[in-house]
């Protein structure tokens, strides 16, 4: 058991979830045909439905209207659309489980652990460990596989879509996505230096605090002097943060410029039907969020894993944390 804890937090959670994180991943890849179908429809449904004259057409021998093929469309429109969402609610509801059972094994295991390697050990240090840290562990234990396959499918299914359309919208939806990947992992790596700090700031505060009853000046000095560094330390975590988020919507909201200049030059020129520039629009819509939640993923990744370590940190050192 100790070994488990001991080790890395993927194959902790790997190893402890395989057969349910499997499970996750077939169902992120089974939702990525229907996402493709869902953007696709849109599309006929304005060019072929409602902008063509050649009705009545035959489909498979059945000759059908034109409010017979437009009411037809829109019924696979929602067929798609009710079925991808049932596959997001099954994943969804399968997260939740999966992470409440690793969080009652590590609440478990950690408790055990901590009481027999660390008997007189300060009991101030077990109580937010058990209480917000193995929650913060848990809860990512079920987005480890099927978050980056998810979104990162549902990123390159939209892609690949806008790509059908026209290559230049294809390339319109990729031209600022170096500066993404470059300057906001880099702001996302300080803010991570900054929350490091502030997690080993509050133990340090919870050391403070448990030693006992004795109220002393030094101790009453120390604790007040903790609190306002742990306050200067949120602040400019909240500032930079902020900034990030400011330069990643800005960035995000840029991208449908492109869009309209690009695409309507192309429908006037005829290079590009109406219908698939109304589609390629609304997909684009929903191409920001899977990108954001990739960068969400990131950012959740460094802070899950320092938690983890401090963890094992924890346990492994058996006295209270140092400045």
């Amino acid at each position: 058991m100790h070994r488990e804890i001991n080790g890395t937090l993927c194959a902790y959670i790997v190893f402890k979830t395989g057969k349910q994180q499997l499970l996750l991943f077939l169902l992120a890849l089974l939702s990525l045909p229907l996402l493709y179908l869902s953007l696709e429809i849109p599309k006929h449904i304005v060019n072929h439905a409602i902008g063509s004259d050649a009705f009545p057409i035959d489909i498979y021998g059945v000759k059908l209207g034109q409010v017979q093929f437009l009411f037809g469309l829109c019924l696979l429109y929602l067929l798609s659309i009710s079925l991808n969402g049932s596959i997001k609610y099954a994943v969804n509801l399968s997260k939740g489980r999966l992470a409440e059972s690793i969080l009652r094994r590590l609440r478990v295991k950690v408790y055990v652990l901590w009481y027999r390697l660390n008997s007189g050990g300060n009991q101030s240090q077990i109580i937010p460990l058990m209480v917000q840290e193995l929650e913060a562990i848990a809860g990512f234990a079920g987005d480890i596989v099927v978050l980056p396959v998810f979104q990162g499918g549902t990123f390159l299914t939209i892609l690949f879509f806008l790509f059908m359309q026209d290559p230049m919208l294809g390339a319109a939806a990729l031209s600022l996505l170096p500066v993404q990947l470059v300057v906001i992992p880099r702001m996302q790596k300080k803010v991570n230096q900054l929350g490091r700090l502030r997690m080993k700031e509050a133990r340090y505060l919870g050391h403070i605090i448990g030693e006992g009853n004795e109220q002393t000046p030094a101790k009453t000095a120390s604790a007040f002097a903790t609190i306002r560094k742990l306050q200067a330390i949120r602040i400019e975590i909240y500032q930079r943060k902020f900034l990030m988020k400011g330069l990643y919507n800005f960035i995000t909201h840029l991208t449908p410029f492109f869009f309209y200049t690009i695409g309507g030059y192309l429908v006037i020129e005829g290079q590009l039907t109406f219908g698939a520039l109304i589609a390629a629009l609304a997909a684009h819509k929903d191409f920001a969020a899977p990108l954001r939640e990739l960068f969400k993923y990131y950012q959740t990744l460094e802070d899950v894993r320092m938690r983890w370590d401090e963890l094992v940190g924890l346990i492994k050192r058996g006295h209270s944390p140092t400045k």
